[in-house]
């Protein structure tokens, strides 16, 4: 699913936006790894226990889980039970793509941002921290999901577009990913 120069300048600044957030986050998987394996160190080898190291841990996962949604929908990484699904035409898997994101993600995605907004700017209100003593920004964590949400409707958009230009004949579709594999 890479950039092809025959996509609308839209679409490929979309896929640009979800790709970029991508790689960048991805970076936080191998800082995340050098400071867990910093907490076991000291914690096991020379005593020494921090709440704010354990706590930018689980701060570090939640935005490679967060804010890779959106990369991960992009390149077709989410789970999907497809018995029907890879055997269809290109047409046939971007109708059920389209019609997934329109009655599925654009609705699921819209109810977490709406659900969620009074919880995220209620943390935001009263500058919420940890209780433990940990990181002074709960506020920001919880931040994460309404920029998982923007960042997913971002990919929505831009996998309608993609969607409907395979439909018209306009742009040539993928085989899933899997099928390469076998």
């Amino acid at each position: 699913m890479l950039a092809n120069a025959h996509e609308p300048r839209l679409l490929r600044w979309l896929d640009c936006v979800t790709e970029g957030v991508g790689r960048a986050i991805a970076w936080l998987v191998i800082i995340m790894m050098v400071v867990q394996f910093a907490i076991v160190v000291l914690r096991y080898i020379f005593g020494i226990n921090s709440i704010v190291m354990q706590e930018s841990v689980m701060y570090m996962h939640a935005a490679v889980f967060m804010l890779g949604a959106g990369w991960t929908l992009r390149h077709d990484g989410h789970v999907r039970v497809d018995i029907f699904y890879r055997k269809m035409s290109d047409k046939g898997r971007a109708w059920i793509d389209l019609l997934g994101t329109l009655f599925l993600l654009v609705p699921v995605a819209s109810f977490i941002a709406i659900s969620s907004f009074r919880y995220v700017m209620t943390s935001w209100a009263i500058m919420e921290r940890s209780g433990d003593g940990g990181i002074p920004a709960v506020f920001l964590l919880k931040s994460l999901i309404l920029a998982m949400v923007a960042l997913l409707l971002i990919q929505a958009v831009a996998q309608l577009i993609r969607q409907v230009l395979i439909i018209r004949g306009k742009l040539s579709g993928s085989a899933p990913v899997h099928e390469e594999m076998v």
